[in-house]
């Protein structure tokens, strides 16, 4: 009884130990959850934001190379005005994020100037393609402007593509940092796993010793009264046998209680030896064992206290110790019409008294 409340308590503490644990780790895990929830959001924003930019790049390239051919059209006497419109919707979309382009406003100081500057300079621009059409463009510089309208395009392309790449590299940095985050949730959910599995595997560790005998490895009276309160009818053949040591006193006052633990040893080893591995053997009590035969009659269970009885007496023939004499009873379930397990341990329990009376007196009964 005493190991089985230290093994309760270790295992008890153990329990509470793992709780806080898990507690704590919980925590933490569901602190890691919302911040890959927020990672993601900022992903799927930022990548979205991104192909709105990469609109806008494409955009503005259009706008380089269609001024360019609106100012060679001019020159050559083919007027466009439908060309320059489209050059103001893209222009007016780029920077108010209006018109029918779906295009955005990019969030960046260098490509908001590099705009601001090509706007006003393309309101230049269509002043001197109207003067190209009044006085022709030898008279006008719509060369030299051209040219550097183009220069002045290509510069806001490469401030949009610029920022294109400061947006791609944020995305990487999320992408990095939510790798991160999901290897160390997975790393906590593997540990929960494999010390759920540590802890299952200690628990049942402490609960078979909880149950175990430490002087003969058999189960002890906790399991034994778990066994035997199990209150259901028994529907198929069953006999519990009770057996009581005989010397074990004499052992205890005579060569000392190691004299006796010995005895004890020795009866519990050569009674799971003889009792069929598939039947229950345990040690009740003090001198005290119990066993437990399943799919069985009268008959098998004689064949097997015969056998005990021999192995006992050869047992006790090659030592010199004080010798192993034991009593036993036996309660059958073919003898009664209804009955528990509980109901056979009492019939044995009183027929191995009886049989204990009667050994005293000088007569054996079997049973």
């Amino acid at each position: 009884m005493v190991q089985e409340r230290k093994c309760i308590m270790k295992r008890d503490a153990e329990s509470k130990q793992h709780k806080k644990w898990r507690t704590v780790s919980t925590i933490i895990q569901s602190c890691l959850i919302v911040i890959l929830i927020v990672l993601v959001g900022m992903m799927m924003f930022e990548i979205e934001h991104l192909q709105g930019t990469a609109r806008v790049i494409n955009y503005a390239g259009l706008v380089r190379g269609a001024t360019q051919r609106e100012v060679k059209l001019e020159m050559s006497g083919c007027q466009n005005d439908e060309l320059i419109q489209y050059l103001d919707d893209i222009l007016s979309g780029l920077k108010y994020e209006d018109g029918n382009y779906d295009l955005i406003s990019l969030d960046d100081k260098e490509y908001q100037k590099k705009l601001d500057e090509q706007i006003h300079y393309w309101a230049d621009l269509k002043e001197e393609i109207q003067k190209v059409r009044d006085v022709g463009y030898q008279m006008t510089n719509i060369v030299d402007m051209s040219e550097k309208y183009f220069h002045l395009a290509d510069e806001t392309v490469s401030a949009a593509e610029n920022y294109s790449e400061k947006m791609a590299k944020d995305i990487r940095v999320l992408e990095i940092v939510s790798a991160i985050d999901m290897f160390i949730l997975f790393c906590i959910v593997l540990e929960q796993m494999i010390s759920g599995v540590r802890i299952a595997k200690k628990n049942k560790i402490l609960e078979q010793r909880a149950y175990l005998d430490v002087h003969t490895g058999l189960p002890n009276k906790s399991k034994c009264e778990e066994l035997l309160h199990d209150m259901r009818l028994i529907t198929e053949p069953v006999a519990c046998v009770m057996f009581d040591l005989n010397n074990l006193k004499k052992a205890n006052d005579t060569m000392g209680h190691s004299a006796g633990d010995q005895l004890i040893a020795n009866f519990a080893r050569i009674l799971r030896n003889v009792v069929p591995a598939k039947d229950f053997v345990g040690r009740y009590g003090g001198d005290e064992f119990i066993a437990v035969i399943y799919d069985t009659d009268k008959e098998h269970v004689q064949e097997i206290l015969n056998q005990l009885q021999e192995e006992v007496d050869l047992f006790n023939m090659n030592r010199k110790s004080i010798p192993i004499s034991f009593a036993q009873g036996c309660g059958i379930s073919t003898d009664y019409k209804e009955c528990t397990l509980r109901t056979l341990f009492d019939k044995a329990d009183y027929y191995m008294y009886e049989n204990k009376q009667k050994t005293k007196a000088g007569r054996k009964d079997i049973i």
